[in-house]
């Protein structure tokens, strides 16, 4: 899978394409997946153009791993849950939509069943309301 710079994720980088942001850095950014797997489901990112884990730099990398326990841990804060799932695909075949490294920071409850990934559109002003709790619980 080669680096595609027109990416959805490329493009929100670039502010061409909106997202519901809670946070950012020099080198990372996250913000929520609009079709989440389980409510809370949030994406952290390298601002590093990379389509594969094996491609991304080791300081863009460390930074996007500890972006994703910043975000881990005001996920798990803000939402009270007890499990959080962390996932990272690369490739296609390994169920990679999007061509740009990216953490899945995905809220897991006791019995809940997960939604297919990328299947549902969630409600952008349910979205906004978690993402302020979410922001809440960084600060």
């Amino acid at each position: 899978m080669s680096y595609d710079p027109q990416n959805i994720f490329a493009r929100i980088l670039r502010g061409e394409l909106p997202c519901i942001k809670l946070y950012e850095d020099e080198q990372t950014m996250s913000f929520m997946d609009i079709m989440p797997q389980t409510e809370g489901h949030a994406l952290v990112i390298p601002k590093e153009g990379a389509a594969m884990i094996f491609e991304l730099s080791p300081a863009s990398l460390t930074a996007t791993i500890l972006t994703t326990q910043k975000i881990a841990t005001a996920v798990r804060k803000a939402l009270n849950v007890p499990g959080v799932l962390i996932a990272q695909a690369n490739g296609a075949a390994a169920m990679q939509s999007v061509p740009h490294v990216h953490f899945h920071v995905i809220p897991r409850r006791e019995g809940e069943l997960m939604r297919f990934h990328a299947t549902v559109l969630e409600d952008s002003a349910k979205l906004e309301q978690l993402a302020a709790k979410i922001i809440a619980a960084l600060e």
